[in-house]
């Protein structure tokens, strides 16, 4: 036993030795943060004459970043590690243009697209259109890539110059979604579904109930990508002089094209006019200083990277006068949950507690919510949407404004708005609810195992490992039923329409923007500057700033963001991401559709969410 001892007591000591090691690591760390948050000076952010402004766009644009943790965002920076998903913000790109465009220093503006994974196309038009107001000013915007996505090159396309490397090249593969069917798979494992829904085109529990799609899915589908696809190649023929070849989407066209330029997808590019000229990097380079003159210390062209200049723009401008009235915006991006939630998604306290923030403010005179998301919890976008008819009951007008996506419970938090805004190619609608449960007493019956006891009531109690009575499907069918009805009532009353009008176009139907503006879902096409100027016109002001509302930090959170948040500045700007393989984004994409029943947490168990709507 002595022998045994003696091993064990010098494992436990390896272990605390190992123990004292990590925790002396983690003490000198912050020491050493603490001793540069202290010591350094803040240096200044020079803004070359002539010199170009680098947008670069990593990730997808958000109208608002995922919350992160202020000590896992500087060890993953400090280390070199990124996010599966990089973010980029919508607002900081949109402003650091038009800052660009009035300021004398500046000669033009580089999209470095390497990395950009999109975000949205009403997002891509309104970065598109604030680089069309740029070039206005007589300034040059200049795109160079080794290879443009589909995304990429439409946001390319807005450049005066685009330029490809002459073994890269470019394919539109067109607009659509294809999802993984587990039917086959759930009776194989003897898992037993049980699908309660409302609406015909309601089809987003489908992959558990069929192997294919169904022919009203697929209606409501195509009806959606042909529009979408339709405006983005209307805006490629608007922005370029392109052969309308490589737009067809014929394969025969595309085949044919490539035969002409020997198969060759860089020398394709030129020849269709997607693309200026070919250029290596360095030939590239040596233009770029042609354009700026030559940076002596970094042997390159004079640049700035766009958030650098966007700090140094901001800290030159004068703070707005705190007297004049103030429009709160109110960003609800993501999917909707019950309770609180970090931005990045929607809580329904949470969002409901941004809402009464701006309300219990004396200086609010409008407010802005601005939404992003296809929906999720029916109970969570109930408790949102009620929050925003107490702002109107205190007599502040309340404009909805729709982004990438506001469908089904996205939906359901505009309903009431004063007035609702959303982009031509906004994702909207799909009105309409389902519930979804899984239980497994074959599965559990095919191994031995099986589940028996006693219970005082007929009430149904839902449990994975019982099978659901009949009784019960019934029971939460109609439960089902009902709030459907509430669903479409509330939006006839909020928009001033019949109930079956409503219903006509409701049963889960995904719509465009400019689609649901004629059927009456929608006020008004246009992006989120016009809605904050509708808002003002609501509340009788032209003397106003927009604050956007942010949730309260707790103690430790202000203290860490404050301190690693001053520490991150002094870190070199880490390479770009790297990108994830198909073979993982399929892995990633199959684990998200078996966490469905997981994901939500509505104590209904309902659900508003649209199956078309991406959730980014």
């Amino acid at each position: 036993m002595s022998g045994v001892s003696t091993v064990f007591k010098k494992l436990f000591g390896l272990i605390n030795s190992i123990r004292k090691i990590i925790v002396n690591l983690v003490f000198f760390l912050v020491l050493a943060i603490l001793v540069v948050f202290i010591v350094a000076e803040d240096e200044p952010i020079i803004v070359p004459d002539q010199g170009v402004v680098v947008v670069k766009i990593d990730g997808i644009l958000v109208e608002e970043k995922t919350w992160v943790d202020p000590v896992d965002q500087f060890v993953g920076d400090t280390f070199g590690s990124q996010p599966e998903q990089p973010e980029t913000l919508l607002s900081d790109v949109l402003r650091s243009i038009e800052f660009a465009a009035e300021d004398e220093r500046i000669s033009g503006i580089y999209l470095d697209l390497s990395n950009m994974a999109g975000g949205g196309l009403n997002k891509l038009e309104q970065v598109g259109e604030a680089l069309l107001d740029f070039r206005e000013s007589g300034k040059t915007v200049v795109t160079y890539a080794d290879y443009f996505s589909q995304s990429q090159y439409y946001l390319a396309a807005y450049s005066d110059s685009i330029y490809l490397n002459p073994l890269g090249g470019l394919m539109f593969e067109g607009m659509g979604a294809y999802r993984l069917y587990y039917s086959e798979l759930l009776e194989k494992l003897k898992v037993s579904t049980h699908v309660f829904k409302a609406g015909a085109y309601k089809s987003a529990v489908e992959p558990y109930t069929r192997n294919d799609m169904s022919d009203e899915a697929r209606e409501a589908a195509s009806e959606l990508y042909s529009a979408l696809w339709s405006n983005f190649t209307a805006d490629l023929r608007d922005l370029r002089d392109i052969d309308p070849r490589a737009l067809s989407g014929s394969l025969d066209d595309l085949q044919q094209l490539l035969q002409e330029n020997n198969h060759d997808l860089a020398r394709f590019a030129v020849a269709s006019g997607l693309v200026d000229e070919l250029k290596s990097r360095e030939e590239f380079r040596q233009q770029m200083i042609d354009l700026t003159g030559l940076d002596e210390d970094e042997k390159s062209w004079r640049r700035i990277n766009y958030k650098n200049y966007l700090t140094s723009v901001e800290l030159m401008t004068p703070e707005a006068d705190d007297d004049v009235d103030q429009i709160a915006l109110v960003v609800a991006r993501g999917t909707i949950l019950d309770g609180y939630r970090k931005p990045g998604m929607i809580g329904g306290d949470s969002t409901a507690a941004l809402l009464r923030k701006a309300r219990l403010n004396d200086k609010t005179k409008a407010v802005v919510l601005r939404i992003d998301s296809p929906g999720g919890s029916g109970f969570a976008s109930e408790v949102i949407r009620q929050e925003v008819l107490e702002l109107q009951e205190a007599g502040i007008p309340v404009i909805a404004s729709m982004s990438t996506v506001a469908a089904s419970g996205g939906y359901w938090i505009a309903a009431s708005a004063d007035q609702i805004w959303a982009s031509p190619d906004t994702i909207t609608g799909s009105i309409g609810v389902f519930g979804l449960f899984f239980t497994i007493e074959d599965s559990l019956a095919a191994i031995g195992v099986y589940n028996d006891g006693f219970h005082t009531t007929e009430i149904p109690v839902l449990d994975p490992t019982r099978k659901l009575p009949e009784a019960a499907e019934s029971f939460i069918q109609q439960t089902i039923d009902k709030f459907y009805r509430d669903f479409v009532t509330i939006v006839a009353d909020s928009r001033g329409m019949s109930y079956e009008a409503v219903h006509e176009v409701a049963q889960g139907r995904v719509w465009t923007g400019a689609r649901a503006q004629e059927l009456g879902l929608v006020d008004s096409l246009g992006d989120l500057e016009d809605a904050v100027i509708a808002a003002a016109g609501l509340a009788g002001t032209e003397n106003y700033k927009l604050i956007k509302v942010e949730p309260e930090l707790s103690a430790r959170e202000r203290f860490l963001q404050e301190m690693f948040g001053q520490a991150m500045v002094l870190l070199p700007e880490n390479s770009s991401p790297a990108r994830l393989d198909p073979i993982q984004q399929q892995l990633m994409r199959i684990w998200s559709d078996l966490q469905i029943s997981s994901k939500f947490n509505d104590p209904h168990g309902v659900y508003a969410l649209c199956e078309l709507c991406p959730v980014n």
